[in-house]
């Protein structure tokens, strides 16, 4: 019993200085805890920063990089430009004339082609002349008796005078013999008259232009009986060589046109198309209407075209652009360089350094596709024309030439 107990005391005193085993569960744990957070704390200090600096440098490179804006621009250039007005015209034949037939008859032959250019006198139709022609006949029937009974009475008025030479017959016979003839005389004169008047007849049958000009439809047709009192008669002719335009302007513009035809000045007008595009025709003012209509506040005015290719027509609606002044030595530019704003007119010029700058201009007269410059540009400077919905102050530009060129 003694030798046993002293062999196991020290055993258990061994026992009890071992630690116990820590769970493996719970050693793992921690591991994975600390690697996350090594990887959440690397993320955190290395990548946003690298992503800001790259950003960053990605900025810096596209502000410095910015990139042109292809524009087409032109040169401001120095020249004459007119000062014109504008208005609204119709073309109107310099005279108009009807033809009617001037007596009653039968329409044998038309003489002209629709649409043809006739001279004055020229023949355009002819009517049956063989009833003038009776009638002549008549007239000069009649008048070769009343010729004849002239005659008897002129012998029968000598043969009175030497009776009462011999006092053979009473004073009275003598006056009325003489007054005999002079009744004679008097009904030859109006068979003269009968005879010119059928003359006359037989010369209308034959239908001649009042006026030369361009002939229009025929009204009638050959065989029918036409009358001097018909309305419509048997065509129109216009006279379009040379041919008028009458046009309106603002009555406020007036004076500016009675300035210039005081001082003796031939004012010219230019013809343009219904889209105002195409110049048709080139003339000269006329005349200037005496009254200014009150409902419309613009007055009338005439203008002159020589129209000898035709290129004006009777009714025509045309754009009509009166010249009053040129003015010499201006600035001029394209008009679609010139840009309005709150601050007024202004145009991008191009600088040496390939950017653009605002500049104020004041705008003078415009003629098609071309403006004044009164102030603010110079002869030179380039200008944009195409692209500016993109431009700002300062914008880098790429100019372009124009498809044009």
């Amino acid at each position: 019993m003694n030798s046993d107990t002293p062999d196991a005391q020290p055993h258990r005193e061994d026992e009890e200085q071992e630690p116990p085993p820590r769970p493996a569960g719970r050693h793992r744990w921690w591991l994975w805890l600390l690697i996350v957070a090594t990887v959440a704390v690397a993320v955190y200090l290395f990548l946003p920063g690298a992503s800001r600096a790259q950003r960053k440098k990605s900025g810096s490179q596209t502000g410095a990089q910015t990139p042109a804006v292809p524009v087409v621009a032109a040169p401001a250039r120095t020249g004459d430009i007119g000062v014109y007005l504008n208005g609204l015209g119709n073309v109107t034949a310099l005279n108009t004339a009807v033809v009617k037939s001037r007596v009653d008859g039968q329409l044998m032959r038309i003489d002209f082609h629709e649409g043809q250019l006739v001279r004055e006198g020229a023949l355009l139709a002819e009517l049956d002349p063989r009833p003038f022609q009776v009638q002549l006949m008549q007239a000069e029937g009649q008048k070769a008796k009343d010729e004849a009974a002239l005659q008897n009475a002129r012998v029968d008025l000598e043969r009175y005078r030497v009776l009462m030479q011999q006092d053979s017959i009473p004073k009275q016979q003598l006056d009325t013999q003489a007054a005999t003839v002079k009744q004679s005389e008097a009904a030859v004169q109006s068979d003269q008259a009968q005879v010119e008047s059928a003359k006359l007849n037989l010369t209308y049958c034959k239908v001649t232009a009042p006026i030369a000009g361009r002939t229009g439809l025929r009204l009638v047709d050959t065989g029918n009986i036409v009358h001097a009192s018909d309305a419509t008669g048997i065509v129109v002719i216009n006279e379009v060589q040379p041919i008028t335009v009458i046009f309106t302007i603002p009555a406020d513009r007036l004076p500016q046109v009675e300035q210039q035809l005081h001082a003796g000045r031939q004012l010219t007008v230019d013809a343009f198309d219904r889209d105002n595009k195409n110049r048709l025709a080139g003339g000269t003012l006329a005349a200037v209407d005496n009254q200014i209509d009150q409902t419309t506040g613009m007055t009338r005015l005439k203008a002159v075209f020589p129209n000898e290719d035709d290129a004006l027509f009777p009714n025509q609606f045309v754009n009509v652009r009166l010249l009053l002044d040129v003015r010499k030595g201006t600035v001029i530019v394209p008009v679609a360089a010139i840009q309005r704003g709150p601050q007024g007119t202004f145009v991008y010029v191009v600088q040496a350094d390939h950017t653009v700058a605002v500049r104020e201009v004041a705008l003078g007269p415009t003629v098609g596709g071309e403006g004044a410059i009164e102030t603010g540009l110079s002869s030179g400077d380039v200008v944009v024309t195409d692209g500016i919905d993109k431009l700002r102050p300062g914008s880098p530009v790429q100019v372009r030439t124009p498809p044009s060129a």
